[in-house]
């Protein structure tokens, strides 16, 4: 195995403050792609000129983490490709042991790394052994595709703006009975939930919060029918109601935004409507 076997795929949209920790961990004999959910001709031109190995594709919009995610893909020239979060980053041998892992599986579709989360620092790893361990699915901040497999499966589901988008895929794939690892050999420092500026925060977690509620009615109606993910998700519906009512009478604003945000983004997944909202930045 060689540098010219794959290709890491960064999504980013106004993650400037941290994504330099991420590009910097990546030896520049890698190629990579950086899909920027933006227009910003400015940051595409600071990029390149700073990193030779780095091609930088602006979408002209926030399109997501999915959609964004198969831009990347799609362009992607080698067997392997690695989906990297902007607020990840390797570690010297990360490379090195995935394609180590790739004698023991080779048939594998994805492998995931043994998570070193900044705010786990210092606890063992609690798996049985080094080897590659057969799951059903595997965390969306670095995921290393076998692309060979992908062919008759496809990439990311596209309604989804953010998450469920890589749960729903390695269901995809288990149902067409592909292998998904997890690696306890490769490390990947997260930092998690910090993949934008901090000065975005609120919108941001607006944002989430009405993704999350859309993204989980749809994940559930797409594999068990809309009575049956209505009959789930109904507790969590009059919840939100509940207290975006409370919230709204007790003149508490922050929460009631919030509230708000998860009950809207519940109503709208349940009418079939599609993850329209992006965060007002």
């Amino acid at each position: 195995m060689s540098s010219t076997d794959i290709t890491i795929v960064v999504t980013s949209f106004k993650s400037d403050q941290i994504i330099q920790n991420c590009l910097n961990s990546i030896d520049r004999k890698y190629n990579v792609i950086l899909v920027e959910n933006s227009q910003r001709t400015d940051f595409k031109k600071k990029i390149e000129q700073e990193y030779s190995n780095i091609e930088c594709i602006l979408t002209g919009s926030n399109l997501g983490y999915g959609k964004a995610n198969n831009i990347g893909l799609n362009n992607v020239k080698t067997k392997y490709a690695l989906i990297l979060n902007p607020d990840a980053s390797l570690q010297e041998t990360t490379i090195e042991n995935f394609f180590k892992a790739i004698n023991d599986v080779p048939d594998f579709a994805i492998m995931g790394p043994y998570i070193q989360e900044e705010n786990n620092k210092g606890h063992e790893n609690n798996l049985n052994n080094n080897n590659p361990q057969e799951v059903m699915n595997v965390k969306g901040f670095a995921m290393f595709l076998n692309l060979k497999e992908f062919k008759e499966v496809g990439f990311f589901d596209e309604n989804f703006f953010i998450y469920f988008e890589e749960i729903d895929l390695c269901k995809r794939l288990i149902n067409k009975k592909k292998k998904i690892y997890l690696v306890p050999t490769i490390k990947i420092n997260h930092r998690g939930g910090q993949s934008h500026n901090t000065d975005i925060n609120k919108e941001m977690e607006l944002s989430r919060n009405w993704h999350w509620m859309w993204s989980t009615f749809y994940y559930h109606k797409k594999y068990k029918g809309f009575f049956i993910s209505f009959l789930i998700i109904l507790p969590k519906l009059i919840s939100a109601v509940f207290k975006t009512l409370f919230y709204t009478l007790t003149f508490n604003k922050k929460k009631k935004d919030i509230y708000y945000q998860r009950s809207s983004g519940l109503i709208n997944s349940i009418i079939s409507n599609h993850s329209w909202y992006r965060p007002k930045i």
